[in-house]
């Protein structure tokens, strides 16, 4: 890695610990003063920046968490980095006990006639008050999280790791190629599995609880493999190349996102087994997958850094 890509990765290590909405001024501005105080450097020195000497110079600058707690408001809550975590993580709890439990106190008017304030009153004292001891757990765990920090991670090094890298290594890909070459071979007929198991003498309402309709077949099927199969020399690119490019990056989401419009539109559109038990489980878990994979990519464009227009982000 080069001193700017070191200085890089620095920056979005502090960034991306900030609010969004301080995060890409916080960054641009940071990078800014750590290009010219590492240029500085160099010019004392009387040689090129390179490598370790960026290292020793952010190392000197200070742990990244502490470099974002300087850009945050000042809260006394655990410590000034967790604060806003702790706040946002309450909310959202208290939120969803006041909700469930709002929703539980309303069966009551509904079956036994309505009384707006008597439900009101049950809700505060049965779940608004008594909730209360979600934000007291969250404090007992922070304040175990920031001691934990305080006494071993203290002194701990930051040491750069590329924007790029591969997420788990090339062996997470190679094992993931393999897995999606065999869930395609068992995906265009499943009934294999139980070949598999029980050497072809499974009980005939197995086969047909692993068998497509026809309108499956002739429909959406064809779409869902190709799209998988095209993941395929997807990640061998990435293992060849040891690192995942912008352009390969956004070919990742456009696949996702295909694959999941494909996902839905099977969901939607009518049975994909004979069985009902396993057309519905099926249909249960597509879902889960849409669900989960939209909701990584969407954390992933939340925690991204663009320190000046133009600039990749980091995810």
């Amino acid at each position: 890695m080069t001193a700017n890509e070191i200085i890089d990765c620095y920056v979005a290590d502090v960034a991306v610990q900030l609010p969004r909405k301080l995060r890409n001024d916080v960054a641009f501005e940071l990078r800014a003063l750590l290009q010219e105080q590492m240029q500085d450097r160099a010019d004392a020195l009387g040689r090129a920046a390179d490598a370790p000497m960026a290292t020793d110079m952010l190392r000197a600058f200070g742990n990244p968490r502490d470099v974002a707690a300087r850009y945050l408001p000042a809260l006394t809550i655990i410590e000034p980095a967790d604060g806003h975590k702790f706040l946002r993580v309450t909310a959202i709890g208290l939120a969803a006990i006041w909700v469930l439990g709002l929703l539980k106190h309303l069966q009551q008017p509904i079956q036994s006639g309505w009384d707006l304030l008597s439900v009101m009153g049950q809700w505060w004292v049965g779940t608004v008050i008594p909730s209360l001891w979600w934000p007291g757990l969250l404090l007992v765990m922070f304040g175990i999280g920031a001691w934990t920090r305080r006494r071993w991670l203290q002194d701990a090094e930051w040491k750069p790791l590329a924007t790029d890298r591969l997420r788990g290594g090339r062996a997470a890909l190679v094992m993931g190629v393999i897995g999606m070459v065999c869930g395609l071979y068992v995906l265009t007929e499943p009934s294999r599995v139980l070949d598999i198991f029980w050497g072809g003498k499974a009980a005939p309402a197995a086969y047909q609880a692993l068998t497509y309709t026809e309108a499956f077949l002739q429909r959406q099927a064809p779409w869902l493999f190709a799209l998988i199969a095209l993941n395929i020399p997807l990640y061998i690119s990435v293992i060849i190349k040891g690192r995942w490019t912008g352009q390969l990056q956004t070919l990742e989401k456009s696949l996702a996102l295909a694959n999941c419009a494909a996902m839905a539109w099977a969901v939607a559109d009518g049975p994909i087994f004979l069985a009902t038990s396993s057309d519905q489980t099926t249909k249960v878990l597509m879902t889960l997958i849409i669900a989960s994979t939209l909701v990584y990519m969407l954390v992933r464009k939340l925690r991204s850094v663009r320190p000046a227009p133009g600039q990749q982000s980091y995810s």
